[in-house]
């Protein structure tokens, strides 16, 4: 029973985790406008404001999860609290656009820590595969839609009451109460043969993600401009250079031979693609819902439930699936039918109604849950045995790069030069974003199933040993 109580906790607070650190990415997306107002915040800024804790989630990711499996778990999770709180605080002092950028910054480093952390305490609990493990990932998956639901709504509902900064607050309390949570509600773990942190691989992985995701946030604003072109590329071939050393390396953050493993790329593309297609749709949906419709900031939060909340009852039902649905499967055609709910997003103009979004939202929505389910069981199974908070960190590193890839995209075509001005033209040019949203999404879907598993070599030495 106390084994039982024990894992209970680790659930609920690996969960929680996630779910804070989903609300404090989302939370901006609904009230731009009163925090561009009070820190006059231009239209650059605002693409900041909105893209800035992504960087620190593309940046930290990876190696939050690295370290976690040596350092510890619980370690983990105490001090990404500890960070995120000192990055709320500072958001909500924040006298200046680039004073609340630098916050949000440093609040994706600590949500980095919250989500790879959470997710390898899981990991570690659970045995790959189980029943256990079934729906410890549905209750992680859920806490992530959960996140992304409660995020507008409670920035609008503290904003209300106290000003832009009060969710900040709010999100600063509840870090707090987090680090306490997860200081004395949960064991230790690290992994079983502890490693050296590579310390160049998570210098080199920091500086290209940093690089690439400045450059797509610099690219809003004018995407064929030279420093984003610079950004952009220097990222890239840091990219490069931070995979040729990672093969040389003893004891690399990641091993690049993974990358070879069918299941762990399928979760990974799975990730990209969702953070590409639907997270970036759905980010930027509510700029759409407010300066397209005319929406009030909490109207359009309701709306979004119908994809956010959706998402966390199918994730909690995900375990009833059946085991024979292997996770490659529930991730393509789940992201299949998540296209088909962004089509159906096709269409508004400036006299709809704002409720036209909630079927293609409800229809993405069903198997955004499943995805989720699958996404973190899958990329703890993926992921070698004692790395499970690795193996968390690469595939959330994939979710929200893809999420800050797609978010650009689908803004600069968005607001392209040469659309009608005003709603007229945003509602046009939302409607080709969304087709390339949902292009990426699509292709996606195509890859996770193209991953098909290979035959072990023992299985393969098996079946052709003689029989006589």
């Amino acid at each position: 029973m106390a084994l039982e109580g024990s894992a209970r906790a680790t659930v609920g607070v690996a969960s929680a985790a996630t779910f804070l650190s989903l609300i404090v990415f989302t939370s901006p997306l609904a009230i731009l406008p009163a925090t561009a107002s009070a820190l006059g915040s231009g239209p650059e800024g605002q693409a900041w404001i909105l893209s800035s804790m992504s960087i620190g989630l593309g940046i930290a990711l990876l190696a939050s999860g690295a370290v976690a499996d040596e350092l510890g778990r619980r370690r983990a999770l105490v001090l990404g609290s500890a960070v995120l709180a000192v990055a709320s605080v500072l958001c909500a002092l924040a006298p200046t656009t680039a004073v609340l950028v630098a916050g949000r910054i440093l609040a994706g480093v600590g949500g980095a820590a919250l989500i790879a952390a959470g997710l390898g305490l899981i990991g570690h609990t659970f045995p790959a595969g189980s029943p256990e493990a079934r729906r410890a990932s549905g209750m992680w998956g859920a806490s992530l839609g959960a996140g992304i639901a409660v995020g507008p709504l409670l920035a609008t509902g503290a904003t209300s009451l106290g000003g832009w900064a009060a969710s900040f607050w709010v999100e600063a309390v509840l870090a707090v109460a987090l680090a306490f949570a997860s200081r004395f509600l949960l064991a230790e773990s690290r992994a079983e043969h502890p490693r050296p942190v590579d310390v160049p691989g998570v210098v080199l992985f920091a500086a290209a993600i940093g690089a690439l995701l400045t450059g797509l946030v610099e690219a809003r604003t004018g995407p064929t401009r030279p420093p984003v072109i610079v950004l952009v590329l220097g990222g890239l071939a840091l990219l490069g250079i931070w995979f040729a050393v990672e093969r040389r390396r003893p004891a690399p953050m990641i091993d690049p031979g993974l990358f070879r493993s069918p299941p762990f790329l399928a979760a990974t593309i799975g990730a990209f693609a969702t953070g590409a297609g639907i997270i970036a749709t759905s980010s930027f949906l509510l700029t759409v819902m407010s300066r397209g419709l005319g929406a009030p900031p909490v109207l359009g939060a309701v709306v979004l439930l119908a994809w956010s909340g959706t998402g966390v009852v199918t994730s909690l039902l995900a375990r009833r699936l059946p085991t024979s649905w292997s996770g490659r499967l529930q991730l393509s055609a789940g992201l299949v039918v998540v296209a088909v709910g962004q089509l159906l997003l096709l269409g508004a103009t400036p006299g709809s109604s704002l409720w036209r979004y909630v079927p293609g939202l409800l229809v993405a929505g069903v198997t955004s849950g499943v995805v989720n389910s699958a996404l973190g069981r899958e990329a703890v199974a993926s992921a070698p045995p004692g790395r499970a908070a690795m193996g968390s960190g690469a595939n959330n590193t994939a979710r929200y790069v893809g999420s800050a890839i797609g978010t650009t995209v689908v803004a600069v075509i968005a607001t392209r030069p040469g659309l009608p001005a005003g709603p007229t033209g945003l509602l046009q040019g939302f409607d080709t974003a969304v087709l390339v949203a949902t292009a990426f999404t699509l292709i996606g879907a195509i890859a996770v199933f193209a991953c098909r598993p290979r035959r072990s070599s023992r299985t393969a030495a098996v079946t052709s040993r003689p029989t006589g």
